[in-house]
């Protein structure tokens, strides 16, 4: 990607929605639910669609390459990738053939981020120790990394049988594509993302999305210091849009709480308060509002970090399904836009 296109994408973990009577929606709807999603992004001219990976009850997908397969085969021009594959606790080979496979069904539209995740769930779940949480991603990666040639691989590593000359299938259908890396805040992973000439996404998550600038600038110094050249620097951020700031921030509001609270429970957090979400939407990381008020805040954001790529998560714990349709609906119509016009400007 040329270091001077903006992409403007949207990102959903496969929250469970509530229904009408306020009721979880079965497993089987929600990921319905998601597809249209996708196919409704495609349809306003969204650049990206990301699906995120979660083994836990208050998610619906454990399988993004599935459900982004099923999107591709309804979808034209966008691209489908993951927010974000947990390579820890996965075989870095399965994960390239799944991706290879779907950048074939979508005719070169796929791409992947790579990351440890926020969560830990998959790592007791598929028979991983969370204390080799760090040196299991580093191992993993640099496997991928090799992968990324589509040819014979010659490999060694701690925490699986070496590989001598042996090639992965099925091939992607152009000779490899994008992988993004994915960091919450680490430099050492910032600087490890620059080493593999692997392109950067932050998820900028809490607090004012101008305090990663040092990891931007970090990257971008570590780039040039391997003398490789310039690579493309994304955020994936929270958000929401509707027709107007009090709407957006009212809808969003309850099904919010609830899902911060039951993650600040499992790490020791207090409850959110009101004033704390919108404290969050006024200076920190959250994208909240109607569409003017979402687009000059991830201008801002893409101006302050100078990214090439701007994700919106814009699925937050229960939100019914209707209202996330018209966010994406603003998104692509009104939001994407005017972020461009502005940022011309």
């Amino acid at each position: 990607m040329p270091s001077d296109v903006l992409q403007l994408g949207l990102d959903t973990f496969g929250d469970v929605n509530a229904l009408p009577d306020g009721t979880p929606a079965p497993y089987d709807q929600v990921l319905r639910n998601v597809m249209a999603q996708g196919v409704l992004a495609d349809q306003v001219g969204v650049d990206a669609f990301g699906i995120g990976e979660h083994h836990r009850d208050d998610f619906a997908v454990s399988a993004p390459e599935v459900v982004l397969a099923a999107i591709a085969a309804r979808t034209e021009r966008i691209l489908l990738g993951s927010a974000v594959t947990v390579l820890s606790s996965d075989d870095p080979i399965r994960v390239y053939e799944r991706f290879a496979t779907l950048d074939g069904l979508s005719n070169g539209r796929a791409e992947v981020t790579l990351g440890r995740g926020s969560f830990t769930e998959s790592f007791p779940l598929f028979g991983y120790d969370l204390a080799d949480y760090e040196m299991l991603f580093s191992e993993k990666l640099d496997l991928f990394a090799a992968l990324r040639s589509e040819g014979p691989v010659s490999w060694s590593g701690s925490y699986r049988t070496p590989l001598t000359e042996t090639e992965v299938y099925p091939k992607s259908a152009r000779g490899g594509f994008p992988v993004w890396v994915g960091v919450g805040g680490s430099p050492e992973s910032v600087v490890r993302a620059a080493r593999y000439g692997f392109p950067l996404m932050l998820a900028v998550i809490g607090g004012d999305p101008a305090r990663f600038r040092p990891f931007v600038d970090l990257y971008r110094q570590a780039l040039t210091k391997l003398e490789l050249p310039e690579l493309p620097v994304g955020v994936h951020a929270p958000g929401f849009v509707a027709d107007t700031d009090e709407q957006a921030r009212e809808i969003l509001f309850p099904h919010f709480k609830r899902a911060r609270d039951r993650i600040g429970r499992d790490r020791g957090w207090g409850p959110v308060t009101r004033e704390q979400y919108i404290a969050d939407i006024e200076h920190g990381a959250m994208h909240v509002g109607a569409p003017e008020t979402v687009a000059r805040k991830i201008a801002s954001t893409v101006r302050t970090l100078g990214l090439n790529r701007f994700d919106l998560k814009y699925s937050y714990g229960t939100l019914p399904h209707e209202d996330l349709m018209r966010a994406i609906e603003l998104f692509g119509t009104r939001v994407a836009p005017m972020v461009r016009e502005i940022l011309a400007g």
